[in-house]
């Protein structure tokens, strides 16, 4: 039997989807999980209280910061930050497993855990930074999806413009004008990012196989 695509081994990597709050990544990361199984969500633990309908486990492993506190110290995170007074942070052991497994995972986090994930392990990370069309329209996301009070909402747009400035340390830019055209632009990423010989350690049997049967 010819040797197929599924035969060849590869190494999964950190696909890193950043914006300022209100500019879509949740919405595409969603989004994206549904519509691929190759991927998972990469769990992040928080010291912040669960929103209305978050499950824990589902959403965030919600932790006190004695937990957090452990967890930083003895190098179990791959990186955290503090955003809005709490504490946000990735849990190394199960985003190892998935890319040694040759799975994808999904990161929904800010500039500074980007850079962090950078630092340890940039041959495993593809970042995505998300820009909303416009000011106002980014405002009037924040305002529709009723998640924040007018004071959090003034919050997170005065926040926004430090976190768009950090734009040109990501791979990839895109402007969420549309979603279906942001999120094509996503899978098409994806899946040019996964076909980068580097990370199919498997070609070489591959090839020895395939060259053998001449």
């Amino acid at each position: 039997m010819a040797p197929t695509e599924h035969a060849i081994a590869r190494r999964g990597l950190m696909l890193v989807l950043s914006s300022p709050s209100g500019a879509g990544k949740t919405t595409l990361s969603r989004r994206l999980l549904q519509e691929d199984r190759d991927i998972d969500l990469s769990i992040s633990v928080t010291t912040r209280k669960p929103r209305p309908g978050e499950i824990d486990g589902h959403d965030y492993r919600f932790v006190d910061d004695t937990t957090f506190d452990a967890m930083a110290k003895d190098d179990k995170l791959l990186e955290w930050a503090r955003v809005f007074g709490n504490r946000y942070g990735t849990p190394r052991a199960p985003v190892m497993t998935s890319l040694q497994s040759g799975r994808d995972v999904l990161f929904d986090i800010d500039w500074q855990g980007t850079q962090q994930l950078n630092e340890k392990a940039r041959d495993d990370v593809v970042s995505i930074f998300v820009l909303p069309p416009s000011i106002a329209e980014l405002e009037h996301r924040l305002k529709i999806r009723a998640q924040d009070d007018e004071s959090a909402i003034k919050q997170r747009m005065a926040k926004a413009g430090d976190e768009m400035s950090h734009w040109a340390e990501y791979d990839y830019v895109i402007v969420n004008d549309a979603l279906d055209r942001a999120f094509s632009q996503v899978r098409t990423i994806l899946s040019a990012e996964r076909l980068k010989r580097q990370r199919q350690p498997g070609l070489s049997t591959f090839v020895r196989a395939l060259t053998g049967q001449l």
